[in-house]
């Protein structure tokens, strides 16, 4: 009797005593769910939901993501990373959809001192105190644009002209251009832009049109890459297009339709996965990461920007693996710096977009094995040689 006394003694002091809770890893994860950049940030917040589903844990630790709509607006991004860090303590930052939005976000991250996966490109940004805070998943818009200017020199064209969006993205797409083309000798002869919100192109276009290029290159991402594609082919171009990877989408596909046709796009290999020769290892894990897709999201992934955020889980997921063999706890300003210093160690993961290797000299991690030459025909993406 007085053994089962003791025992449920024991058991009620134990129940009196607060248990602690087991350590998580959190991950602040900011997208554009609305406005003008949803057609990418719907699909970048699919993404997130399939890395959670291929890995959940990491080391034993749980995950928990906690997700804000910036609404595709530049000062909401940078307000919900200070947000994230200030009041909900992550670990980590990832995000955002859109250039502009994206450099905002970061500028933040290196002032607070936390690391940041960006899965939207952009231009560089300063390293910050006691160095670089951020990496990249998307493939180096320079790296994806030499794509373009060998096929254009390959086929022998002398001349392109541009036409792009306003904004960081546009400005990335066209010096990247002119940075390619000159090596190659072929002039870029018009540079026209126009904002996402526009809803006509219609004098761009004939700008371009009255140039007499050789080719056209497209800088313009997601449903309003739609609108030179539409325009141009309504005003009877036959030459040459070349577009990019933000056209590997549902939406700009279903907007531009027939127009879409023989459109030549640099993009990662995730979007030929079945056409990729079985020895390449990014081919298994491009279709993990649809399977996972699935399973998260209750269908099959149309675009490219959903893999570029399941990247960047693959990538904080091997970083975070490695920051907690020193010890540091999750939530920790300890944690934070193992993390960062973690990033910048990453070597050889297998992603859907490439094979990362990260050095505080390299945001961006991948080579010449995270760029494939594809071309739409009817709804399709045809890898070419």
């Amino acid at each position: 009797m007085n053994l089962i006394k003791s025992l449920l003694a024991a058991t009620a002091l134990l129940l009196a005593v607060p248990q602690l809770a087991q350590a998580e890893i959190l991950v602040g994860f900011v997208t554009g769910l609305s406005g003008p950049v949803s057609s990418i940030g719907i699909p970048n917040g699919k993404g997130i939901a399939a890395g959670q589903v291929y890995l959940g844990e990491i080391g034993g630790e749980k995950v928990r993501v906690i997700q804000l709509d910036d609404g595709s607006d530049p000062t909401a991004s940078a307000r919900n990373a200070r947000k994230l860090v200030e009041q909900e303590k992550v670990d980590v930052l990832m995000g955002t959809s859109g250039a502009p939005q994206t450099l905002a976000m970061a500028t933040a991250a290196i002032e607070m001192k936390i690391p940041m996966i960006a899965v939207s490109p952009i231009a560089p940004v300063p390293p910050g105190e006691g160095g670089p805070w951020v990496v990249q998943t998307p493939q180096p818009t320079p790296l994806l644009l030499q794509g373009i200017v060998d096929n254009m020199k390959a086929k022998g064209l002398k001349s392109v002209a541009f036409i792009g969006f306003s904004d960081a993205l546009g400005d990335l797409f066209y010096d990247s251009l002119v940075q390619a083309a000159k090596s190659a000798d072929i002039k870029v002869i018009a540079n026209e832009r126009y904002a996402r919100s526009d809803s006509s192109v219609t004098a761009q276009v004939l700008r371009v049109v009255a140039a007499h290029p050789d080719a056209i290159m497209l800088g313009g991402t997601g449903t309003p890459g739609a609108l030179p594609v539409i325009a141009l082919s309504e005003r009877g171009y036959k030459g040459p297009l070349y577009g990019n990877h933000g056209m590997i989408s549902a939406d700009f596909l279903r907007l531009a339709g027939k127009a879409a046709n023989g459109i030549i796009c640099p993009t990662g290999p995730v979007t030929a996965a079945e056409q990729l020769p079985a020895s390449n290892p990014i081919q298994k894990v491009a279709l993990d990461f649809r399977a996972a897709f699935a399973k998260a999201n209750g269908e099959a992934p149309t675009d490219s920007f959903s893999s570029y955020s399941f990247d960047g889980w693959l990538v904080f997921a091997d970083a975070a693996k490695r920051a907690m063999a020193t010890g540091a706890k999750p939530g920790s300003p300890e944690f934070r710096t193992a993390l960062r210093q973690a990033l910048f160690m990453t070597k050889e993961v297998v992603g859907t977009q490439g094979v990362y290797t990260y050095t505080p000299a390299d945001r961006h991690g991948v080579d010449d094995r995270s760029r494939v030459m594809v071309q739409i025909e009817d709804g399709k993406y045809k890898l070419l040689p």
